[in-house]
């Protein structure tokens, strides 16, 4: 099981990375650079009335901490590779959200890491039930090739492209699954 799905995250990483949607900026390296360029680009409410809500944080986090590791029988909660700290909103206009998740992989070399994004941005996309605007990184300094991923995960171009492939969307619908 583990070699599948070390080949299935390696598939993933390839169908990601060689889909031909390169894009030709580089992610942000740091955490405090990640957030100002999404205020920038979906607007900076801090400072308007109502600037950040609690309870849609409360349903994100609630809708992630049950997704189960693709690896592991245990969710990404029991892991903490997801906290209730790790996810932030901001509201940018009259309904409509900046969701921000931050994720911490177990080991800085792991090859499951896009894949964990993956289920992430799927689930949080099928999920949420308010307008938003997803933006998945994994934590700074927490993983090897972080640039590269969070390149990856907010693509959503490369995410459909991999959501095209039978075996990853089967993984993904496995993780993403609810519990019962």
């Amino acid at each position: 099981m583990s070699l599948v799905l070390g080949l299935l995250s390696h598939t993933l990483n390839r169908v990601l990375r060689y889909s031909g949607l390169r894009r030709g900026c580089h992610a942000p390296r740091h955490q405090a650079m990640e957030q100002d360029k999404a205020l920038e680009v979906y607007g900076d409410c801090r400072g308007a009335v109502g600037g950040s809500r609690v309870v849609p944080e409360g349903e994100a986090w609630d809708i992630i901490r049950t997704i189960r590791d693709p690896e592991k029988p245990n969710t990404l909660e029991e892991l903490e590779v997801v906290t209730e700290s790790c996810v932030e909103v901001h509201e940018i206009g009259e309904d409509e959200y900046l969701v921000i998740i931050r994720f911490t992989p177990t080991v800085p070399h792991c090859s499951l890491a896009t894949l964990i994004g993956l289920c992430l941005r799927i689930k949080l996309q099928r999920c949420l039930p308010f307008r938003h605007k997803l933006e998945i990184y994994i934590s700074e300094g927490t993983h090897s090739t972080e640039e590269d991923i969070n390149k990856q995960i907010n693509d959503k171009e490369r995410v459909a492209a991999a959501m095209e492939n039978p075996n990853l969307r089967e993984i993904v619908e496995q993780c993403v699954a609810e519990p019962d």
